[in-house]
């Protein structure tokens, strides 16, 4: 049987495709972990901004309101007789119910979880340019011990002031904490994942190059 130097062409043609679409699916492995990177660096940037804000500028109050004031710093309840807020230190806190230790527990937690979240892109940035498993441990340690203390600080702080607050007295600094908090967990799973997923891109892609 003869075939045409065209339909020959015709037959070989179905076994070229498979190479081009490997070849195109190629970039894909090598932007994946690094824009999951930048994602990282981003919210990482993003709650070391919130935690400034929240516990430098409004100086630790989570609400302020002009007939309360209640922050890790500031105890001002409103005075009715004088007609304007009165604030209170020790040892006329503890009559109030306010526990000197457990007051500073919450700010230990507080402003610990501020101080080590500073700490967390350098050796983010050298863990991702030296793909050293030790360094991306350090910031697993680092965001995991950050997010345990915000969390215990601030529950504390608000077992301790329960009685005077609502949920809507609770101001931008609580908010602030709050969502600073929420971003710690998700930076916590996502630095977890990372370097796997990063392992299984280069392995896919020289996987492809050898292919």
């Amino acid at each position: 049987m003869h075939f045409s130097s065209n339909s020959l062409n015709f037959m070989r043609f179905p076994r070229e495709q498979p190479c081009r679409g490997q070849e195109m699916t190629v970039p894909m492995p090598k932007q994946a972990p690094q824009l999951l990177f930048v994602g990282i660096l981003t919210l990482t940037a993003t709650v070391i901004c919130l935690l400034l804000y929240a516990l430098l500028w409004k100086a630790g109050n989570l609400t302020d309101l002009p007939n309360l004031r209640l922050g890790f710093y500031s105890f001002c309840l409103w005075d009715e007789g004088m007609g304007s807020l009165q604030c209170h230190q020790f040892p006329e806190l503890e009559d109030l119910g306010v526990s000197r230790v457990g007051l500073a527990l919450a700010r230990l937690g507080a402003y610990g979880a501020l101080v080590l979240t500073l700490f967390v892109p350098l050796p983010l940035l050298l863990a991702q340019c030296n793909s050293n498993e030790g360094e991306w441990q350090l910031v697993v340690g680092f965001l995991a011990v950050a997010s345990m203390l915000l969390a215990s600080g601030l529950g504390l702080f608000l077992i301790y002031t329960w009685k005077w607050l609502s949920l809507s007295l609770l101001g931008p600094g609580f908010i602030a904490l709050s969502t600073a908090q929420a971003l710690l967990i998700l930076l916590l799973m996502a630095t977890t994942v990372f370097p796997q997923k990063a392992e299984q891109a280069r392995a896919s892609l020289s996987t492809s190059l050898r292919a």
